[in-house]
């Protein structure tokens, strides 16, 4: 398969997947691995960036109102603290375990289709869950809850996990609604992906070339767009579907994972 196309087809797996509970980094690890392709490492670190400017693209005009009420609202104060005490246990383990992670579990593609398969599990049983949600607005996550939130977080430093399915499972039991947890996921998204892109891009300096700059050009507009779509219709969409059909994604994706590695190797 020809390298633009291999560029296309990593970003549009990217952007369709960062922000659903279905784990992008185990899409691009199992299919990076099915293509034969060598770790991706800068190349995915990259092409995040478009899926981090198109989260900040659709919630711009939310933020600007929420930085202009900080100082009037307490409300607005609460939720920015709770986001980022939310944000603060990734940022602290995955700037710790960085190295561990990258070089030992990302290179386990069967234990990436085992959570693959036990997450989209965990996902059917909470959709079924009958909740009596506390939180009907994102603004009113309580602090205690969003720092189970962030811990929540840190079970997505394993590949296949999913960060987004991990938050939201999170927010979904201690309180929120599934519209509320599924937007709390995306504002939390926010530091978190751009604290791990950054960490990335300077553990991968020494990697960087101008040789790939077409490719990665095509993986990051190609992830831009996708994953601004995804941003634009999942909050209506968990709110009429539920996170059954991801649930029942990711474990489809994870058994087929396996059966490959088995066979094919």
């Amino acid at each position: 398969m020809p390298d633009y196309l291999i560029a296309f087809l990593l970003g549009v797996v990217e952007g369709l997947t960062e922000f659903i509970p279905v784990s992008s980094t185990g899409h691009l690890i199992l299919l990076g691995h099915f293509l034969g392709l060598e770790s991706a490492g800068t190349f995915d670190v990259l092409i995040q960036l478009g899926a981090i400017l198109a989260i900040l693209l659709v919630y711009f005009q939310r933020l600007v109102e929420i930085a202009m009420a900080l100082p009037r609202d307490r409300r607005a104060r609460h939720f920015v603290l709770s986001v980022l005490f939310a944000f603060l246990p990734a940022a602290v383990i995955g700037a710790l375990a960085h190295d561990f992670i990258k070089s030992v579990l990302f290179e386990t593609p069967m234990l990436i289709c085992i959570v693959l398969v036990l997450g989209g599990i965990v996902l059917l049983v909470v959709d079924k869950l009958e909740f009596k949600p506390r939180y009907h607005d994102v603004m009113d996550i309580s602090w205690p809850a969003a720092i189970g939130i962030g811990f929540c977080q840190c079970l997505a430093m394993i590949p296949g996990t999913s960060r987004s399915g991990a938050t939201i499972v999170g927010a979904l039991l201690l309180g929120a609604d599934k519209r509320s947890a599924a937007e709390f996921s995306f504002f939390l998204a926010m530091p978190t992906m751009v604290g791990a892109f950054t960490l990335d891009l300077y553990k991968s300096r020494n990697d960087l070339s101008l040789d790939q700059g077409v490719l990665i050009a095509i993986g990051f507009v190609t992830s831009f767009v996708t994953a601004l779509f995804v941003v634009r219709r999942l909050l209506a969409f968990v709110s009429q579907r539920g996170y059954s059909p991801f649930g029942w994604w990711r474990i489809a994706v994870g058994l087929l994972g396996a059966v490959l590695l088995l066979t094919v190797g």
